[in-house]
């Protein structure tokens, strides 16, 4: 085990035994606001070489190394009255127009709070956190991984679980989408920046030049409504070189449907709605009356359709629902349809977000430009001797190299089959269609025909149920 995985495990163990701290969404938060705090000491360091004339918008007391990196510093009541009373107030109300750093830190602390009470404890905590280098390219690598299973945590912590997407299906996605240098990117509902990180990574070997970087920089958005997935996003990106402002607090929904114009058009989108989430009311009044819904994935892929640029790529994770739904649901598969190119939908298995849900999902790829005229569908086969995905088998990103070698030399097989958008318009836009390769015996239901399977069960069991009644009255 390395340092650095000891050092987070004694962090965690540390802050069980504060009563301020409560439940593993809490402990979480606390942690990475102080981990924030470090990163962005070493990122300070890094600055004063690299950006001309730069200036800390940190005032000089509440930078980290004047009250946390002295391990017999300020600790027990004083610390708490220095961290409730001057560092939280302060950094809530930094002037963001100071430099992009300010608006970061500006961003971090607008939502976010301290949890822990105990002032010996938190001295255990920043002591523990000062001996991590973030500086250090083998600590910053090392701690991507830790990182990474932070991020897994929130898969048991209650609702938190919404934020994150398995690695292997986001890096599949980015793969896919394959976005170059110079190409606008948003995540929409970006949770903890999986698809901007990844994007990051897939782009940064096309990176030659600092003005190369400064492209990267400034092309990658995300935005994300909750405090603590936005926390932990911009976290993220600073880890991965972002000196710059890449994740706001927002609720891209709350925005009427006709105030996006050219100017907001984007080449990439690649996300991950929440799945059966609902949108306070009178949102729904910002869309176009034949999109009125207060469930968000559907909102956001109408929305989605309409910021893309001409020729622009989209990735989206979408539940079997969206598929076979009708309705608003209908109208927005129309729109895709009409105005995009919906060349793929790869129809994942069951438990891939295990624990989350056990929610079937789907992949569509779609390219804004063209009317549909074929959707290739692929299905996601379980490896050899697995059933379903769990929190310790995670789906793997090896798994998606059946459809990599697939991609660019499409021929049907047991796993692809090819539907003409005809065909889908005449079954009223229904997208859930069954794989006609497997065999009866084999076969895996989609979730129309289960329901429509288990809808007329019910049927006939009502007409015997009268049968027997009209028997015993007789």
């Amino acid at each position: 085990m390395s340092n650095i995985t000891t050092n987070i495990k004694g962090i965690r163990d540390i802050m069980r035994k504060d009563t301020g701290v409560d439940g593993d969404a809490q402990r979480i938060s606390q942690m990475v606001w102080m981990l924030f705090m470090k990163i962005f000491a070493d990122k300070e360091e890094e600055w004063e070489i690299t950006i001309d004339n730069y200036e800390s918008p940190i005032p000089e007391k509440l930078k980290w190394q004047n009250w946390a990196a002295d391990d017999e510093g300020l600790t027990g009541d004083a610390l708490m009255e220095f961290i409730d009373n001057e560092l939280f107030p302060t950094l809530k109300d930094l002037d963001i127009t100071i430099s992009p750093q300010a608006n970061i830190i500006r961003s971090v602390f607008d939502d976010t709070y301290n949890y822990m009470k105990n002032g010996t404890l938190f001295r255990q905590v920043i002591n523990v956190i000062d001996t991590i280098d973030f500086n250090s390219t083998t600590e910053r690598h090392l701690f991507n991984d830790i990182y990474e299973t932070i991020l897994k945590e929130l898969q048991s912590a209650g609702s938190s679980g919404e934020y994150y997407t398995p690695r292997a299906v986001t890096q599949f996605m980015v793969d896919m989408i394959n976005p170059k240098l110079g190409e606008s990117i948003l995540d929409p509902a970006c949770g903890t920046g999986g698809f901007l990180t990844c994007s990051i990574d897939h782009i940064r070997e096309q990176v030659k030049t600092p003005k190369d970087r400064d492209i990267l920089q400034t092309s990658i958005r995300g935005i994300e409504k909750k405090p603590l997935p936005h926390l932990l996003c911009t976290t993220n990106l600073m880890l991965h070189g972002f000196d710059l402002p890449a994740v706001r607090r927002d609720n891209l929904l709350s925005k009427p449907y006709a105030d996006w114009g050219a100017k907001d058009k984007l080449d990439i989108i690649l996300t991950n709605p929440p799945f059966g989430g609902v949108e306070e009311d009178g949102t729904e009044t910002n869309f176009p009356q034949k999109f009125r819904t207060k469930e968000t994935a559907d909102l956001f892929l109408a929305l989605i359709i309409k910021l893309l640029k001409n020729n622009g790529r989209c990735a989206v994770v979408l539940p079997d629902g969206t598929l076979f739904g009708e309705g608003v649901k209908t109208r927005i598969k129309e729109d895709l349809m009409t105005k995009c190119n919906l060349h793929t939908i790869v129809r994942l298995p069951n438990g891939v977000f295990n624990p989350y849900t056990g929610i079937k999902t789907n992949i569509l790829f779609f390219e804004k430009g063209k009317p549909t005229k074929d959707v290739w569908y692929f299905e996601h086969p379980y490896p050899n001797g697995v059933k379903s995905y769990n929190k310790g088998k995670p789906i793997n990103i090896k798994e998606f190299d059946l459809e990599k070698d697939w991609w660019n030399n499409r021929e049907e097989n047991e796993y692809a089959w090819k539907v003409s958008a005809e065909k889908i318009k005449k079954s009223n836009y229904n997208l859930d269609i069954k794989n006609p390769h497997i065999g009866e015996a084999d076969k895996v239901y989609t979730s129309s025909e289960l329901i429509e399977m288990l809808t007329a069960k019910l049927k006939n069991s009502l007409e015997l149920l009268n049968e027997v009644k009209k028997e015993i009255k007789e």
